[in-house]
This record gives C-alpha cells, sequence and structure tokens, in this order.
C-alpha cells in the first residue's frame, strides 16, 4: 500500500498531507480516469451500444475497466460517483479498497449537478452545497481522498454573464474549502464549453475571466492551493467554427493558464470537453512540449477520452480487447503529459 493512504479516522488529513496526495495524483507520466458519470449519463451510454441499463451492468462495466492490469503505470487516481463507491468488484472487495491495493487513489464526484441559473436564460450553477460537508465525510471514511465539482459556462453571443461566472466561482471555492476541511483534495473544474461558434481568442477572453474569478474567490474563502488540482478546458475555438492548429491550441493554453494560474496550486489536469481522442493527446503533449516554465505539472483527467472505444469493445464482451485500449490510451496520455508522445505511437 501506498505511503499516501491513510486509514479511516477522526482526525482529518493536514495541509502537508493534502499536498502530499495532490502531488501524487499529478506525478510525472500519470493522469486521472474520470468514470463518475452520472446514473443518468451512463445509463445512456450503455443503452447507446446496446446494453440494458441497470446498476449491474454498469457495475460490470466499470469494474472490468478498473481491473485492467497495469492501469496503475499511467493512471494515479479514479473520480467515482456515489453508486460506484458503494459497490464491490466481483470478490466483494469493495471498489475503492481495490483501487487502494492496487496503487490508485479513489476519488468522488461531490456536486449534484449543474441547475439553471435563476434569472439567467441558457446558464447553470452548479449545486450540491446543502450537506456536503457530512457526504465528505462519509466519502473520507469509504476511502476517497480527493474530490470533483464541475462548474459549467457557455460561451455565446452575450454570454457568460457575471452572474453566471459570480455564483459559479463561489460554489467552487466554497467546495474546495469545505473539501479540505473534511480531508479530501479538491479538483476545481470550471469548465468553458467547446461548444458554439466562437473563436479561440474568445475562448481566451472567457476563460482568463473565469480563472481570475475562480482564484479570487478561492482566496476569500482560503483554500489552500497547494491541495488542490485545476481541471480546466483547454483553450479552443468552439466546435462549430473553423479548427485551429495543435500548435496554436497548445500556445493559447499555456498562456492563459500562466498568466491565471497561481504557481502554488499542486498541478493541471486537464478534461477533454469532447475532443476526439487524438486530439486531447496531440494537445496535451503539444502544451508540455512548446513550455518548459509551467510552474505546475500538466496532465490528464480524461473521461471519454480514455473509454469511449473501450466501452464499445466490452459491451460486445471483448472484454480484453477494451481493457488493452484503456490501456493504450493510458500510456498514450501518459507520454503527452511528459512531452514525449507521438503520433505514430498510435498505430
Amino acid at each position: 500500500m501506498h505511503s499516501y493512504f491513510f486509514p479511516v479516522r477522526n482526525l482529518y488529513m493536514t495541509s502537508s498531507e493534502l499536498e502530499k496526495t495532490a502531488k501524487s495524483l499529478v506525478q510525472r507520466g500519470k493522469g486521472i480516469l474520470a468514470a463518475d458519470e452520472s446514473n443518468g449519463t451512463m445509463s445512456r451510454r450503455l443503452e447507446a451500444v446496446g446494453v440494458k441499463a441497470n446498476e449491474e451492468n454498469r457495475r460490470l462495466y466499470r469494474t472490468s475497466m478498473f481491473s485492467t492490469l497495469g492501469l496503475e503505470e499511467n493512471v494515479s487516481g479514479v473520480i467515482l460517483f456515489d453508486e460506484t463507491i458503494r459497490q464491490r468488484m466481483d470478490d466483494g472487495t469493495p471498489i475503492p479498497n481495490y483501487l487502494i491495493e492496487r496503487g490508485i487513489i479513489p476519488g468522488i464526484k461531490v456536486d449534484t449537478g449543474a441547475k439553471p441559473l435563476a434569472g439567467h436564460s441558457g446558464e447553470t450553477v452548479t449545486e450540491g452545497l446543502d450537506g456536503l460537508r457530512e457526504r465528505c465525510e462519509e466519502y473520507y471514511n469509504m476511502g476517497a481522498r480527493f474530490a470533483k465539482w464541475r462548474a459549467v459556462i457557455t460561451i455565446s453571443k452575450n454570454l457568460p454573464s457575471e452572474a453566471s461566472i459570480s455564483a459559479n466561482s463561489h460554489a467552487l471555492a466554497r467546495y474546495a474549502s469545505i473539501c479540505q476541511e473534511q480531508g479530501l483534495v479538491p479538483i476545481i473544474e470550471p469548465e468553458v464549453l467547446m461548444a458554439g461558434n466562437h473563436s479561440i481568442d474568445d475562448c481566451a477572453r472567457v476563460t482568463t475571466t473565469v480563472l481570475r474569478a475562480v482564484y479570487s474567490e478561492c482566496k476569500t474563502q482560503g483554500v489552500k492551493l497547494s491541495g488542490t488540482i485545476l481541471k480546466p478546458n483547454m483553450v479552443l475555438p468552439g466546435s462549430a467554427t473553423q479548427s485551429a492548429s495543435a500548435k496554436e491550441v497548445a500556445n493559447t493554453t499555456s498562456q492563459v493558464l500562466i498568466e491565471n494560474v497561481p504557481g502554488e496550486v499542486a498541478g493541471i489536469a486537464f478534461l477533454s470537453g469532447g475532443q476526439s481522442d487524438f486530439d486531447a493527446t496531440n494537445h496535451l503533449n503539444m502544451i508540455n512540449q512548446i513550455s518548459n516554465n509551467h510552474p505546475w505539472p500538466v496532465t490528464f483527467s480524461y473521461g471519454r477520452a480514455l473509454l469511449a472505444d473501450a466501452l464499445s469493445l466490452w459491451a460486445s464482451s471483448q472484454i480484453d480487447s477494451a481493457q488493452s485500449k484503456l490501456l493504450h490510451r493510458s500510456k498514450m496520455n501518459g507520454l503527452a503529459s511528459t512531452g514525449n508522445w507521438e503520433a505514430g505511437l498510435e498505430e
């Protein structure tokens, strides 16, 4: 068992222990597997590949992926959903315990979803602060050592509004503070959506505004940034517009992050945000290649960009092939997190 895991106890982790866990999650060559889809989202994905959606099939799929041999070589942590953290492997081992035995840190999604923002059509605010302290305490005692909260920001002609940025930034900071109080490293995820016809410059401007607001709120709430991980979007043009080159994405993203993310943050783990598997890996690799002056490690926290092809294979009972696909994508992104990926390796 790795030294960054602690038995269930009454005393919560100190700042140094939070920092140690955060650094373990973004250690060189490793990233985070996001397997925290809600029951509804996961059910829709199962149905899309012809699998009946129910709790047992959600468990079977996820435990098949978690039991991939060698996964721990490039995956440092797994974000779980509430249903999943309470489930067991086929042999009866609780899923968090199984991951810990593999050297993988269990994490947990703690927000309750993005809901319509009152008075602001087309925008949302992420909810879940009510009862969060008690939920975090329970998850900690179940083995979780980090958490995730996703805010959603939309770009259009008149969006985002100041209200959207303010409400979501405040909620992210409150969440982060409560998590740290209860011993969980918070992953702070302010996602500026790729959907739309905005330019890459529009995305850069909005991402800058959002990051500044988030870290201003974190300072107000007393969040210890060395015990946090940022899960941002890459700076991309809207999916309805002409695509940008990988070099332009990497340069623009690096500039925005260097100018707006405090150096004390333990690390950055990008979301894939609707990118293809190839693009998510290529962009991550390019970001790490072009800049040697990042003050923090830059890695991945991907869901579909690791699992999309694996799910289709698993659904057709090709379990070994599904696990091989997940392992391959994890290795490719592990290399990209150090700037050592090459397109030829995909063949």
